[in-house]
């Protein structure tokens, strides 16, 4: 894996453009002396599109979870400048993550079940030597049915996000569609929503993904580290550090 793939976003900086941005944008620009309401929700939703985008472009491949949030953003900034009435964006706010998390378990029925995709990479595990160890141990079977228990956990984050999501819009979006007051409503929900939604969901997939380290060093007979792929990313380079003296 070379250096530039290895390389995970800065946080701080995702943070910074997907939500710090934005909400200033929507909530203090959107007054019609500065951008007004309907260039707020433009210019304020342009950065986290235009990001991800980058994002998509440079790591040169498609990231399930990144498309999800491309999609839902550039719907908010539709619907508003459409000036569509605040059930649509509420309707909206649910029903990705719904549907995320019914597709997530429709994808068992099927040979590419969509939980490895969200949570067997490779930019978390060291995948091959997963898949050696497993086939050793002889516990291939053992862990599908495993992954069926963690995909049902993983879906009801989804759903979670959706309940939480929905009534979070119908209590923040009062205003006119269209509106300076409306736009401004828009960032604060976009701000509320890392707090009263995504805490909550990544409570649930940080117990999910604890339960599939469990499942891994169990069924693998390896420790954690010698999985992860930062680990096995040292190794490679203490391997290389001498033929570059």
């Amino acid at each position: 894996m070379s250096e530039a793939k290895a390389k995970q976003q800065n946080p701080f900086t995702s943070i910074l453009i997907n939500v710090v941005i934005p909400v200033a944008i929507l909530s203090f620009l959107s007054k019609d002396k500065y951008l007004g309401p309907v260039w707020a929700l433009v210019v304020g939703l342009a950065f986290p599109i235009s990001y991800g985008l980058y994002r998509l472009i440079k790591d040169r491949k498609t990231d399930f979870m990144s498309v999800i949030g491309i999609v839902s953003v550039t719907l908010t900034g539709v619907f508003g400048i459409l000036k569509l009435p605040p059930e649509y964006i509420a309707i909206k706010e649910a029903a990705i993550p719904l549907i995320m998390g019914i597709v997530i378990i429709v994808s068992l029925k099927t040979p590419f079940p969509l939980i490895k995709k969200i949570l067997m990479t490779e930019s978390l595990f060291d995948v091959e030597r997963l898949k050696l160890a497993l086939k050793e141990k002889g516990n291939e079977a053992v862990f599908e049915k495993r992954l069926v228990g963690l995909t049902w956990g993983f879906a009801s984050s989804m759903f979670l996000s959706a309940g939480l999501s929905y009534t979070l819009a119908k209590i923040v979006l009062k205003s006119e569609p269209g509106s300076e007051a409306y736009t401004a409503e828009l960032g604060k929900m976009t701000g509320l929503s890392h707090v009263v939604v995504l805490v909550p969901c990544m409570i649930v997939m940080f117990w999910v993904l604890n339960k599939l380290f469990n499942v891994l060093t169990e069924l693998t007979g390896l420790k954690l580290d010698d999985l992860l792929a930062a680990h096995h990313r040292e190794k490679e380079a203490a391997k290389a550090a001498p033929q570059a003296d």
